[in-house]
C-alpha cells in the first residue's frame, strides 16, 4: 500500500490519519461504486462516520436522518442529513477530511490506498488501524 516516506517525494498528512478519516473515505468509495454522485457519497459518509463515533463514545446524536435498514422502497434519501444543527454536506467532508490531512496526501496518498485495499477485497475492519500505521506527520505539522 503506498506510504508517506520521508525519502520520497509523497506528501505527508497534516494531522494524524483517524480510524474516522479511513471509516469516511472507504464507505465514500462505496457509496460512489453503488451510483450515488460525489456531493450526496461525501454528504451522507460525513453524516454516517459522526453517527457511528458518537455512539461509539456513547454520545445520543440528534440526527433528522436517522439511519434505518428497513427503508420504504417509494421513500427518497434525502440529499444531505444533519446532526445536531449542521447539516453534513460534501463541504463538511471536504472540510473535515481532505483540508485537515491536507488535499495534496489525500489524494496522491490516503485515496490510492484505501482504493487499492478495496480492490483486493479488504474490510473496513481489517484495514483502519494497519493502513495508518506508516503515515507520519508533516515537518512542522501542528497536533
Amino acid at each position: 500500500m503506498p506510504r508517506a516516506d520521508p525519502a520520497s517525494n509523497d506528501p505527508s498528512p497534516n494531522q494524524p490519519i483517524r480510524r474516522f478519516d479511513v471509516f469516511a473515505e472507504y464507505t465514500r468509495q462505496e457509496r460512489r461504486e453503488k451510483g450515488f454522485p460525489e456531493d450526496q457519497a461525501k454528504g451522507y459518509v460525513i453524516w454516517l462516520a459522526k453517527v457511528v463515533a458518537s455512539r461509539r463514545f456513547g454520545q445520543k446524536s440528534s440526527s433528522d436522518g436517522k439511519y434505518s435498514s428497513k427503508k420504504d422502497e417509494h421513500e427518497e434519501e434525502p440529499k444531505f442529513r444533519s446532526v445536531g444543527d449542521e447539516l453534513q454536506t460534501d463541504e463538511i467532508f471536504d472540510h473535515d477530511i481532505i483540508d485537515r490531512m491536507g488535499p495534496g496526501f489525500y489524494d496522491a496518498v490516503f485515496v490510492p490506498a484505501i482504493t487499492e485495499a478495496r480492490a483486493v477485497g479488504k474490510s473496513y475492519e481489517t484495514i483502519r488501524d494497519t493502513i495508518r500505521h506508516g503515515w507520519k506527520l508533516a515537518r512542522g505539522a501542528s497536533r
